[in-house]
Order: C-alpha cells, then structure tokens, then sequence
C-alpha cells in the first residue's frame, strides 16, 4: 500500500489517539441536572456547508424547522455537504438530536447525518429522503474532546439537499462546547526544487492564425544563463538568450519545431507543432488574473509587478503566459476612487481607460518583452458587473481598440447584458452578444483567446465553440464557493464531452495563496482552504484540462504555493494534447477516482477523498481502463513507485489527493 502520510503528519494527532470509550446506552446523569447548550447557540460561521448559510431554528429556506410533518422550534437548518467541529473540552456528557430532511426542500433530496467523535464514527443515519420521520441522536460523550458534525449528500449531488440539526443540544457539566475550524494541517512541500540542469516544459502543440503576429516565450526550467535552438519556419524567429519566438505565423499548416535549451549542466529537447489555421487555445490557457486578489482595486504598476514575478518566481518557465486584467480598468460613472470616475469614451467613441492606466499599449509592450501576453475584459452590456463601462453598440470599435492595443485575450462577461434582453433567457439571446464578438475578433489583425463569462446559462458548454470561444465558464463565481471545490469540480466534469483543442470547460480560477474575500472585495489574506485540498484543487483543474489562471496576489507568493502551482509533471496532465477532461468514477459518497486519457497511452489518476476523516482508495485497473503490469508515478512527487499488477491504493488525507500516472513501463518516463 503507497500512502502520502501518517495522519498525524496532515494535522490528525488532534484526534487520533484521544479517544475514550464511546458507549451508545443510555446513562443515568450524575447528581444534579447538567446545562442545557442548544446546537444553534454555537458560533455557526465555522460550518461550512454547500449552499448559503446555517440558520438559527430555521430551515435553510428560513422557513421553521419540519421533518416528516413534524415542527420543531429550535435546531440548525444546513445544506449537504456541511460540516462543523466542536471542541467539547471533555465536559460535554451527551448529543441530542432529531435528524432528517427538512420538508420545505422542494425537490428529491438525499442525505447522510455521520458524527464523528475523537477520530471514531459515532452515528450514521444511512441514506435520508424527504418525508421520512426524523432519526434520533442520543450520544454519550463522556470524555470526548472533538466531535465532527457532518451531512453527506447521498453521492448525487447537493440539490435539494436541506439538512436539519432538530432539537440539538449538549449536555454539560464544565465549559460549555465551542464551535470551532477544522482540523489544521500541515504545509508539506511535495513538488520538489527544478534541477540545474535544463528541462523544457509547457504545451507540446500551438495554434496560431496565419499572418498574424506570432509570441511564444519558450517554457523551461534550469540554471540561468541559458542558450536556446530552434529549428523555425519561415517567418519566425528565435531570441536565444531569452527563449522568445517572435514573427509572422507561417501559412497554413503543421510545423514540427524541435526546441533545445542547454546550459553548463546539460541540454534538453522537445518538439512543438506549431498549427498554422484557425483554431487558438489548442491547451488549456495558463495565466493570471488580477480578480480574486485585487478586485477594484487594480492598477497598471500592479500588472507589470504581476509580470514581473511570474517570470523571477519561475511561473512562466512552467508554462504560464497570459496575464489579464479583470474588471474595473475603464471609467465609471461614480466609483468611490476619484481616478476611476471619468467619461466613459471620448469624441468618437472610444473606450477610456481610468487614470490608473495611462497607456495601455506601453503596457501591452512591457508583458510582450518578457514573450508573456495581456489579457483585458470588458462586458457586452452597457456596464460591467462593478458598473465600469461596458462594450454594448461599441464592440467592433472595442475589439479593434484591444488589438492596437496589443491584448491576446479577451475575457467577456455577461453582466448588464442581462437588462438589455430584458429577461429573454432564450437560447438565441443568450447566444447573440458572443456570437457578435466571436465574429468581431476573427477579423482581427491578432490572435485573441476568447474566454466566454456568462456562468454557465444555455449550457453554454454546446454552444460555446459555435459562438467563437476558446473557453468558457460553466458554473457562478468560485470565490464565493470556494469550500465546495469537489462539488464544483463533479459538476464540471458532467460537460466533458464538450472538452477538447481549442473549447475548455472553465470552472473558474485557481485561488490559493492570498486571496480576498468575494463578498467583500476585502484586501489580500491568507486562502482559507487546506494544503490538501489546494493540492486537490490543481489536481481536479488539471485532471479536467481546465484553463489554469492563478488568481492571488502575485507579490506574496510564497514557497508553498508555488510548488502547487508549478509542479510540471502535473501541468503535463492539464497540458496534455488530447484535450480530454477526466472521467469520474464514484466508489462512494466520499471517495472517487478521475481518471484521463493522455496522447501516450498512459493515463493520469486522481484519488480523491472528499470525507472528513483519512481514507483508503482503491484503483483497480478495471475501473482505470488499463490491463495487465502497470508502472505508478507520483506525480507530486515525481517518484516511480513501481509496477503494480491489479490495482494502486493509497491513503489519502481528509480533503486530499494521490495522483498517479499509471501506464506500461516501455510507454513514458522522466
């Protein structure tokens, strides 16, 4: 069996090994009445939960608390999947509770109630449906320090999903329970350091559109200085010292260039087809956008500063290249920024960029030097989402503004098109805007990425390549979610089928390091989510071959987060040229597998646990597609762990991942 820790290496010493004897009989009290500490009196902003907020003696609807016709007046109303740990401090004598799905929740609901105590499962409700009587809870947890209140969502999914806690209350002799943040973990570092020596990383194919400008800054690791070789097509040419191909895109065709980088502890080569037509974003787009760190607050010092780091802190030598400016570039018409009020175009139409960004071109020149490229956004309504202005009745002048400019990507966001359809959610209004600009930035003079900001509405996923995008959101704005990754992630694979060179399910950005709060547009802090499930986080995005866009703030990245981010060997997954996004394997409520095709024959695997509690996981070669002796390699690690016959297992931390690529020996290797 291949593990990836002992538990308490993970953070799990705070449960395992405090366990005291948990009994289920009823237990005569000690003399005098313990106090009475309702579920609901606890400080509920540490449950995290699938859908909105806890709610105080009321169902998540706030309607009052109802199981199988039965009304309860206190309780906590929740929403599959949730979760809540309690330090009971050892003085709490039992658990009461009614259980069940609440009545008002509309819909086939299916949920499980598990309690954990001190690392030992306590309570399982088994699977829960609606009008079902409740299930009662009647703990005895003398000598129990931590308990772990959970609602599973029955393996298919959170929809209607609406959990009670009824008449839940503590028994206490002592302090009273607080309600507290999951377990802490520790920030192991798996991704290890690049080597001296060089090693060429990044997309094996390019889609370019003949007669265009052409940028490639070539991806790879090593010691600096170092020398470049490629062997280029008419047209393009090659800075050997920065790595950077510049020109004209040859005419149409594939060109196979071998690329080569050495340096004074060796040399390394690849090839890379560059395909000459019509198709861009033959990978999944890798960048960074301001967004989830900066909100309003960005500016064209903070853009080049974000340039500037990708390529010092080795982002770019690992394939990212685009860095994009979100919303709140433009005018508005009143902002609490003075230097973001203004006229939102001039004489003749133009788009004014605010004060904070007084030459857009020298900008676009500045990302260009280092071989990155700009992304910009703008809106097919009259504004954007934060009221900055839009491009409606202006788009071919937009678009042709973007590419003087020099932007290589254009992001666009449905926003306040929604008031000019006026509520016509029809397929061919939802189409129209990003049809229109579709059409508009295939007539430019530049290669401009298309990435399609409307949260997934029409399904947009079948439509999305017919309309001109290269990618597009299939689901709302993950920084307000961002505690339901997995769900995100599940839902998102549903649309694999539309997964390919080209056209990319995008589930939104990648948000670890120091983000800010999406409700509040708040300053930089520290990312809420475990260093597993950051480590689970990439792993999904690349298993889907999902656009990889770091949205933290660039100037804080720290060691930890780098070795998310830029691990090549899992980049390679998300990069690989087949374009496939994984396909899911459910073994139960709380394990799945993801596993995706790659153009070698091998195949990338992900074990994932999204249970409270560490876990076995099990991928048998039937459910991986694969036969006979295979080699497994970490891929985090980036060790071989040798071939395996039937099966790999492995014990995966609570929120976390393994992630295997699993193959024949004679078919890949590092």
């Amino acid at each position: 069996m291949i593990g990836i820790g002992k538990a308490k290496r993970f953070g799990w010493a705070m449960v395992y090994g405090l366990a005291g004897a948990l009994v289920w009989t009823t237990m005569a009290p000690a003399a005098g009445a313990p106090e009475v500490v309702w579920l609901s009196s606890l400080d509920l902003h540490h449950m995290r939960q699938g859908y909105g907020r806890p709610q105080v003696n009321r169902s998540i609807r706030e309607k009052p608390l109802s199981i199988g016709g039965q009304v309860y007046a206190q309780g906590v109303g929740t929403h599959a999947r949730s979760t809540l740990w309690v330090d009971l401090g050892g003085a709490t004598e039992r658990f009461v509770a009614a259980v069940g799905v609440d009545d008002a929740a509309g819909g086939p609901a299916s949920v499980v109630f598990k309690i954990v105590a001190d690392g030992r499962k306590v309570f399982d409700s088994g699977m829960m449906k609606p009008g079902q009587p409740a299930k009662r809870v009647d703990l005895d947890l003398r000598g129990v320090k931590l308990l772990l209140l959970s609602v599973g969502d029955g393996g298919d999914g959170i929809s209607f999903d609406h959990a009670d806690w009824a008449d839940a209350h503590f028994l206490v002799r002592g302090p009273k329970p607080r309600a507290i943040a999951g377990p802490r973990e520790e920030a192991v570092i798996l991704t290890p350091q690049p080597g001296p020596a060089p090693r060429l990383n990044g997309p094996k194919v390019y889609g370019a559109r003949p007669g265009n400008p052409f940028l490639y800054r070539i991806p790879a690791t090593g010691q600096r200085p170092m020398r470049f070789e490629a062997d280029l097509p008419a047209g393009l040419v090659l800075d050997a010292q920065k790595g950077i191909i510049t020109g004209t895109t040859p005419p149409r065709g594939k060109y196979r260039v071998t690329l080569k980088a050495s340096n004074a502890h060796g040399s390394a080569q690849r090839v890379l087809t560059i395909v000459s037509g019509d198709l861009l974003a033959l990978t999944p787009p890798m960048g960074w956008n301001h967004w989830y760190a900066h909100y309003h607050r960005v500016t064209d010092k903070l853009i080049r500063e974000a340039a500037d780091a990708m390529v010092r802190t080795g982002m770019a030598d690992v394939g990212y290249q685009y860095v994009s400016i979100d919303d709140c570039w433009m005018n508005a018409p009143k902002h609490s920024d003075p230097l973001r009020v203004g006229p939102l175009r001039d004489a003749q139409g133009n788009i004014l960029p605010n004060k904070h960004f007084p030459d857009m071109k020298a900008l676009c020149d500045y990302l260009h030097a280092y071989g990155l490229k700009a992304g910009i956004y703008t809106s097919p309504g009259p504004f954007t989402c934060a009221g900055f202005a839009g491009s409606y009745q202006h788009e071919e002048q937009d678009a042709r503004q973007f590419a003087a400019w020099g932007f290589d990507l254009l992001k666009y966001d449905w926003c306040s098109y929604g008031n000019v359809v006026k509520g016509d959610k029809s397929l061919e209004a939802l189409k129209k805007p990003y049809k229109l600009m579709g059409d508009i930035l295939k007539r430019q003079p530049r290669d401009i990425v298309f990435n399609l900001c409307q949260y997934g509405m029409g399904n947009v996923w079948e439509w999305g390549a017919e309309v001109g995008g290269h990618s597009w959101r299939t689901a709302g704005d993950l920084g307000f979610e961002l505690d339901r990754i997995f769900e995100v992630a599940l839902a998102n694979a549903t649309h694999r089928a539309y997964s390919r060179p080209g056209s990319w399910n995008d589930p939104d950005y990648i948000q670890i390091g120091y983000i800010g709060d999406a409700r509040t547009g708040g300053p930089p802090k520290p990312c809420p989510l475990t260093p597993n499930e950051q480590y689970a986080f990439m792993s999904l995005w690349c298993l889907m071959a999902a656009p990889l866009f770091y949205s933290g703030d660039m100037s804080r990245l720290d060691e930890f987060t780098l070795n998310v981010l830029c691990n090549p060997e899992v980049i390679e997954v998300d990069q690989d040229p087949l374009g496939q996004c994984g396909r899911v394997v459910h073994l139960d409520e709380e394990r799945f597998l993801m596993v995706k095709d790659l153009e070698d024959g091998s195949k990338a695997v992900g074990l994932f646990n999204r249970g409270e509690m560490p876990a076995k996981v099990v991928a048998t070669w039937k459910d991986v597609g694969v036969q006979g002796p295979q080699r497994v390699r970490d891929l985090w690690r980036q060790q071989d762990l040798g071939q395996m016959q039937e099966r790999f297992e492995a014990d995966v931390p609570r929120h976390g991942v393994v992630l295997v690529r699993i193959g024949r020996p004679q078919i890949f290797g590092h």
